[in-house]
């Protein structure tokens, strides 16, 4: 799961354009919105997006996707879960 942590967080990265944030910056277990990386609610569609083309995962519940986007360490748990890619 390791590996799939550090490939979400490159991702996040690239995606979102976090053209101040390194990878290495980011932790496991860091808010991804609010005060850890200060993402917003374009940030989470991007998200959601990432997840269906990459891992094959369409979320439709809005309160599903705010525990799945809580940090990399929530996002990787349940992608391994439920991925179909």
């Amino acid at each position: 799961m390791e590996a799939l942590k550090s490939e979400l967080k490159s991702k996040i990265v690239e995606v979102l354009n976090l053209e101040d944030i390194s990878v290495e910056e980011i932790q496991d277990n860091d808010a991804l919105f609010g005060d850890g990386l200060g993402l917003d609610s374009i940030d989470a569609l991007e998200l959601i997006v990432l997840l269906d083309k990459d891992y094959g995962i369409k979320l439709t519940d809005p309160k599903e996707g705010k525990a799945i986007f809580e940090s990399i360490e929530t996002m990787a748990q349940y992608i391994t879960t439920h991925r179909t890619k």
